[in-house]
């Protein structure tokens, strides 16, 4: 584990670089495995396209076997949080990832819509059991918040340089063979999962006072550290649904933001020029900026970095040129890298040491919910009314903006060893105390 300083107060913290440069191993291993699962995560990009041009089934059809996948998202979640807390995390990524590979490898031998929304569905929960996991394993790694922030920057990073060579790949292999394509994705989740499996060990929980065997969870009875448990917190629930909402606001840069361009007269390529426009910004600025705010209070981070989103997708609607719109993505952008820098680490300081892996289940599937809706109830509202749309955006960022703020009704739960202490800021209430402000959180990453 890093030996890195565990006072939080400027002057004494090591810079962020070294801190990036200490980290446990367990967090580069967990990098890299996410790097290779990304890098052939192709299956819910392309599974509507090889439904409707290789299977011969309407748009329709092939939107009801996305549906499945998501509801298996949302579920796989929720289902790998409690993995990861009894299981443990590297059994439950081995697990994730070797059934993800085996489910995805029969997509190509599937010959009826029935058969198909099941396995579809059955991989949606398969290829979501890793993410709680993941994340609890590295809050197990690391011990200050300064060090969380780095881990899951790291991770990110990973995360969206797989994204990005994924897509380039995934988009070869499509035009050569699908059965390549869905062999392809199967490889590289068995790959992730041998990787879980040789490479990984448990950490011992942070602040637990002992250590998590592979294949246990926590010592913790089982009825003292459930999902009901976790969902009493009313810090957690105000986090919950703050990140649906956050969630709603973003997907509406693969919503609004198309139809927007659409209807202002440019083109499909002047689209994938403001989406590279996002990655390149996300590649090249989130581990910075995660360097540049992990020293200021979380809530306020998560605060400006919904309301910068929100913001700048609201604007969407008033840019009808390429340089105003660049413009909007600059700006959310800039919201999406703040809130995404801190708002894994922040739920992971305010989470209690036995239920690590389901309160990143919760927000998992939290964040794939608002993901999933997002597109029907954007889709919807602009049908109606394109302002109403962008109308909608910026109210609700504005409202999971507010949301990421801590609730002066909450208790402050007691702090976790190394957590450093938020009252002490300038401004900090008691009721913001390191875990107790959770009531200020929103969106993962992906995770």
């Amino acid at each position: 584990m890093s030996t890195a300083a565990t006072e939080r107060p400027e002057g004494e913290e090591p810079p962020f670089l070294h801190t990036l440069r200490e980290l446990p191993a367990r967090v580069w291993i967990v990098s890299l495995g996410i790097l290779v699962n990304r890098c052939g995560n192709f299956l819910p990009v392309f599974i509507v396209l090889y439904l409707t041009t290789n299977q011969g089934y309407s748009a329709g059809l092939a939107g009801l076997v996305l549906g499945a996948a998501g509801v298996g998202n949302v579920l796989g979640n929720a289902v790998g949080g409690y993995l990861a807390d009894r299981l443990g995390r590297r059994w439950t990524i081995a697990l994730s990832g070797v059934t993800s590979a085996v489910l995805t490898a029969l997509v190509p031998a599937l010959n009826t819509l029935f058969l198909n929304i099941v396995v579809v569905g059955l991989v949606g929960v398969a290829s979501q059991l890793y993410r709680p996991a993941a994340s609890a394993l590295l809050v197990d790694s690391v011990t200050t918040n300064q060090q969380r922030v780095a881990a899951f920057a790291v991770f990110r990073f990973a995360m969206n340089i797989g994204a990005a060579v994924g897509g380039f790949v995934g988009g070869w292999l499509a035009t050569n063979s699908y059965t390549e394509l869905f062999l392809g994705n199967a490889a590289a989740c068995l790959l992730f999962g041998v990787l879980g499996l040789l490479l990984l060990r448990d950490a011992p929980p942070a602040g637990s006072g002992g250590g998590q065997e592979d294949g246990g969870g926590s010592a913790a009875p089982v009825e003292e550290a459930g999902y009901r448990q976790a969902l009493a917190d009313r810090r957690l629930r105000r986090f919950l649904v703050m990140t649906v909402i956050a969630e709603f606001v973003y997907i509406q840069s693969t919503v609004g933001l198309p139809l927007h361009v659409t209807s202002s007269g440019l083109t499909a390529s002047d689209l994938g020029l403001l989406i590279g426009l996002n990655g390149v910004l996300v590649l090249l600025f989130e581990l910075p900026i995660a360097g540049l705010v992990v020293k200021r209070r979380a809530a306020y981070v998560l605060a400006v970095g919904n309301l910068f989103t929100g913001v700048g997708l609201a604007l969407t609607g008033l840019a009808t040129n390429m340089v105003l719109l660049c413009a909007t993505v600059v700006l959310w952008s800039l919201g999406e890298m703040m809130y995404s820098s801190v708002a894994n680490a922040h739920l992971g300081g305010m989470s209690p040491p036995n239920m690590v892996g389901r309160y990143q289940g919760l927000y998992g599937a939290a964040f794939t919910f608002g993901t999933g809706v997002g597109p029907l109830v954007g889709g919807a509202i602009y049908a109606l009314d394109e302002w109403a749309l962008w109308a909608t955006v910026g109210v609700a960022g504005l409202i999971s903006a507010q949301l990421c703020l801590p609730s002066r009704r909450a208790p402050a739960p007691p702090e976790r060893p190394g957590e450093p202490s938020e009252a002490a800021e300038p401004g900090a209430s008691g009721a913001a105390e390191p875990a107790a402000a959770a009531d200020e959180e929103a969106r993962p990453s992906s995770p």
